[in-house]
């Protein structure tokens, strides 16, 4: 009965993930197991996925930001999130390779996925995040990012593009890569 669990998981999805992810077997069928009591029906809707991200900011209004997440993890676009969306997602996003966590920042700000980033989408993106920011945690803000869109226009000024000009994925990779201050815009890290 070990290998219950593994046969439950398709062999096909158990090697593709271990290759992509670096997380063993034993790990992955672990994993399996708690998705499935998690997500009976084997996949996860938006709704469920916010609840669960409101339980990571319970200080904040999480529902938009966690809508966009779901969208960039939703790579087969079904309105769902299966096991296997769920731990690549998961894999780049704790674990992954700063390139590959980028990437995955791209496809965020890309809400329309049309393989560009406007200066809008990173306005809609950035009052996403700050409504992640706890309201004591917004007034100690510096001046310049103390509002989205004053963080979305300090950003946008990173990649030195003009207002209604688009940013590739790998410019986006390269400007995010060479400034902390852009690396640290892109997302909410609670303060302990």
């Amino acid at each position: 009965m070990g290998n219950a669990t593994s046969s439950a998981l398709s062999k096909e999805i158990l090697e593709d993930l271990k290759l992509s992810t670096k997380f063993t077997e034993n790990e992955l069928c672990q994993w399996y197991d708690n998705f499935q009591k998690q997500c009976p029906t084997g996949r996860i809707s938006p709704e469920e996925f916010e609840q669960i991200y409101t339980r990571f900011f319970p200080e904040s209004d999480a529902k938009t930001y966690a809508q966009h997440v779901f969208r960039s993890f939703d790579t087969n676009e079904d309105g769902t999130l299966d096991f296997k969306e769920y731990i690549i997602a998961l894999h780049m996003t704790s674990t992954g390779k700063t390139t590959r966590k980028l990437e995955w920042a791209f496809s965020l700000f890309d809400v329309d996925k049309n393989g560009y980033i406007t200066k809008s989408e990173v306005a809609e993106i950035c009052q996403a995040i700050f409504k992640l920011i706890p309201k004591e945690e917004q007034a100690r803000l510096p001046e310049d990012e103390n509002t989205p869109e004053k963080r979305s226009d300090k950003l946008w000024s990173f990649f030195e593009k003009g207002d209604n000009e688009r940013l590739a994925e790998g410019e986006f990779i390269k400007g995010v890569i060479e400034n902390d201050d852009a690396m640290r815009l892109i997302h909410y890290e609670p303060i302990n």
